[in-house]
């Protein structure tokens, strides 16, 4: 939502917003000035996405920490998840990520991690939004160092790979066509593929900023090239990644697209009798109940949360849980760190097919998964009080057997059939999950609460 709707200055993942419109010069260098304060001397990482204006605000996010004190140390170029890493295991007390995610081209953000790989918390968040908004600053007492770390990415692909069976990965002799979408997972999921003997063909392979490819986030709308590819080179599955690399969509060997969280159940039911017996699984309140019924058929529990990365990696923190996913296609894995990694989950499906005789086709895997029926949709919403009049519409429409509040509304018709509407903490929309095991009472829902939403909305939803 537009900044004007809300004094918060964090959204669901990072601060956001168009580049030299609420995202200029005076903006970022104050945002940066109040992280200073919180992170004191440093060093702190820093690195950044392919986008056009992510290496001038990354300059800009060093030279302020630097005339703050704080001494950094440019990563460059890499998707997050290696500054995430590299900010848990070489020495950091924290990294800057400058990346909008999925967000549009002419967006950007900035994205706060702590010292243990993890975005800082939501109290932390709180702490630097009293800073920004107070504009103290502290008198200077000393001019931190810049300085480069060319460690980063082989430090982060060596550590990922320990994390997987790479030699009964290797003996398969996968095929895979990846889909990296202009983004810099060009740089990484390539890389760890062949070195675990896969032939790999990739698609919008070049990293650029304006995303010409299919854009920025990958959806079952803009992946045809991708599973026309995988059918046609007889691959054994494709995957797509979003801009900065932190999430990962796929598709099974007969080019089926394969929504986020239908992914993750499978990869929780291989890894829950694999290793990983007994793990909670952190996920939040909008992930299919797939993964509920395998966690709970292996003898697990699954936390929901708010919905974000940031509120599943602290949970999962808290908890000590090995295991978290997003229905967007964020996959987390602590064994490595706390955060959504889409090339380690590229890594952890590899050896998911691999755990048979033969390659184990990734169709099969999802076909073993409870028969549900889901709808993801989304709706332009100018403010957030245009929002919450959605939510609560939506609140008091019709009967339900109970009503959940924890991140807007999810409206349980029955026991195996559920509607959820949110605000976007990311972009001006308002989005609409369901879920059931009847496909005809899905569909009839979608429609009565799409029509519920649009009566809110009115034109607003077409502007």
């Amino acid at each position: 939502m537009k900044r004007e709707d809300s004094p918060k200055l964090f959204g669901t993942n990072g601060v956001r917003g168009i580049f030299g419109q609420d995202l200029n010069l005076e903006f970022i260098m104050k945002v940066s000035r109040s992280l200073a304060s919180f992170f004191a001397n440093g060093p702190i990482l820093v690195g950044f996405d392919g986008r056009i204006s992510s290496p001038v605000i990354s300059k800009i996010v060093s030279a302020t920490l630097n005339s703050s004190g704080t001494d950094t140390c440019m990563a460059g170029l890499l998707p997050t998840p290696c500054l995430q890493y590299a900010t848990k295991y070489l020495g950091y007390k924290g990294g800057v990520m400058i990346t909008a995610s999925h967000n549009p081209p002419e967006y950007n953000g900035i994205k706060a991690i702590a010292n243990d790989g993890v975005e800082i918390s939501r109290d932390d968040e709180s702490k630097i939004e009293l800073n920004f908004n107070s504009g103290e600053i502290l008198p200077v007492r000393k001019i931190g160092r810049e300085s480069n770390d060319d460690r980063v990415i082989s430090s982060y692909v060596n550590s990922a790979i320990q994390v997987v069976n790479s030699e009964k990965i290797y003996s398969k002799g996968f095929r895979i066509v990846m889909d990296i979408g202009n983004g810099t997972q060009a740089l990484v999921a390539p890389i760890m593929a062949q070195k675990l003997g896969c032939k790999v063909l990739t698609v919008n392979g070049n990293i650029d900023g304006n995303f010409p490819g299919r854009g920025s986030e990958p959806t079952p709308t803009n992946l045809s090239t991708l599973t026309s590819l995988v059918k046609s080179t007889n691959a054994d599955f494709g995957v797509a990644y979003d801009g900065d690399g932190d999430r990962s969509i796929f598709c099974d060997e007969n080019g089926q697209i394969i929504w986020g969280d239908r992914l993750g159940a499978s990869l929780i039911a291989y890894l829950l009798k694999n290793g990983y017996e007994g793990t909670d699984i952190v996920c939040p309140v909008n992930t299919t109940m797939m993964v509920s019924i395998v966690a709970q058929n292996e003898g697990s529990k699954v936390i929901h949360t708010k919905v974000g990365s940031v509120e599943v990696s602290r949970e999962m923190i808290k908890r000590n849980a090995v295991l978290g996913l997003e229905e967007n296609g964020g996959f987390m894995n602590g064994r490595l760190n706390s955060v959504r990694d889409g090339a380690l989950t590229t890594l952890l499906v590899l050896e998911m097919l691999s755990s048979s005789s033969g390659k184990r086709p990734l169709s099969r895997e999802i076909m073993e998964l409870p028969q549900l029926y889901q709808y993801k949709s989304k709706f332009h919403c100018k403010s957030l009080e245009l929002a919450q009049r959605v939510i609560e519409s939506c609140s008091s429409h019709g009967t339900s057997i109970r009503i959940e509040n924890l991140d807007g509304v999810k409206i349980w018709i029955d026991e195996e059939t559920w509607v959820m509407v949110r605000a976007s903490g990311t972009e001006p929309l308002v989005r609409m999950y369901a879920e059931s095991t009847d496909k005809d009472l899905l569909d009839s829902k979608v429609r009565e609460y799409t029509k519920v939403i649009r009566n809110v909305l009115g034109n607003d939803e077409f502007n």
